[in-house]
């Protein structure tokens, strides 16, 4: 009988649901943010991505939970095949109790789980860094955008009235279905991915490129994606900025491909599909930019 008792517990245990990722199940946090109404709107950005993907035409049984603090719930962490961060820099360091919320996070990655960082998300402050650099989202999502408070690197935020998007790895999944577009946004630059030259390691990959800024044009890295040896996949992309841009189609699909493929799931030839109903639906401040006085 011990022995029977022995076996069952050793069953549940390795099922448990606190243990186990849950194949298709995405995690969106969204962080503080202090933007003006139409920029950022990180908590309708938020509601946006949860919609669609619960609603890919072409990708089924996948849903969301969104949260707007750190999760203290273990079996949500778990249970996330990937973690999704929308806000105003890296959501875990704006949060209270930053060191847990890392340690925390560590956990996720350690098991393979993805993470992607959308527009300041990618952002770290210069007290989250040490002096040269080094912090876990290196490693996690392959670089991030150095806020000009950073010691070691300064990123570089603008707002250009036409950005190109060029695709630079037409071969990746994420690059499935979407083409070349352009845009009025700030597409970050200069972004930092390592004390080598800022050079890309190895194991990431650039997906996008901008030829920036318009007056001294350079071939800036704005998308990128990495493959981990904990055998967990990051992604980071530095828009959109303004939230109208989420009824860019290229750009959504983009979005959506890069966390479905960090989920592990496989990125359909086309890409994700999806209708995005008028953006109005989800409670931002505003759809239109409104500048501050």
């Amino acid at each position: 009988m011990k022995k029977r008792i022995a076996a069952l517990m050793v069953v549940l245990f390795i099922t448990s649901p606190c243990l186990t990722a849950e194949p298709g199940r995405v995690l969106i946090v969204v962080g503080p943010s202090r933007h003006p109404p139409g920029s950022h709107e990180a908590a309708a950005g938020g509601r946006v991505m949860k919609y669609c993907v619960e609603n890919m035409l072409n990708v089924p049984d996948i849903r969301a939970d969104v949260v707007t603090e750190w999760p203290q719930d273990k079996t949500m962490r778990a249970s996330a095949a990937t973690v999704v961060f929308i806000g105003d820099t890296f959501p875990p360091n704006r949060f209270p109790n930053p060191k847990q919320n890392l340690a925390d996070l560590a956990e996720m990655m350690e098991r393979g789980c993805g993470i992607v960082c959308v527009h300041y998300a990618t952002g770290l402050l210069g007290d989250d860094v040490q002096e040269n650099g080094e912090h876990p989202l290196l490693h996690w999502m392959g670089g991030y955008f150095a806020n000009r408070s950073c010691p070691h690197h300064t990123s570089i935020a603008k707002i250009y009235p036409a950005a190109t998007i060029s695709p630079a790895a037409k071969q990746h999944p994420i690059s499935r279905g979407w083409k070349e577009f352009t845009l009025r946004d700030e597409p970050y630059i200069n972004n930092y991915f390592g004390d080598d030259e800022n050079k890309l390691a190895p194991n990431v990959t650039a997906l996008a490129t901008s030829m920036l800024p318009p007056e001294k044009p350079k071939q800036e890295t704005v998308s990128w994606c990495v493959e981990r040896t904990d055998g967990g996949r990051g992604f980071g992309i530095v828009m959109p900025h303004f939230y109208k841009n989420w009824s860019n189609e290229d750009l959504r699909r983009f979005i959506l491909n890069g966390i479905v493929w960090t989920a592990k799931i496989d990125v359909p030839k086309e890409g994700v599909q999806t209708t995005l109903p008028p953006l109005e639906r989800f409670e931002p401040a505003s759809v239109e930019y409104i500048s501050p006085r």
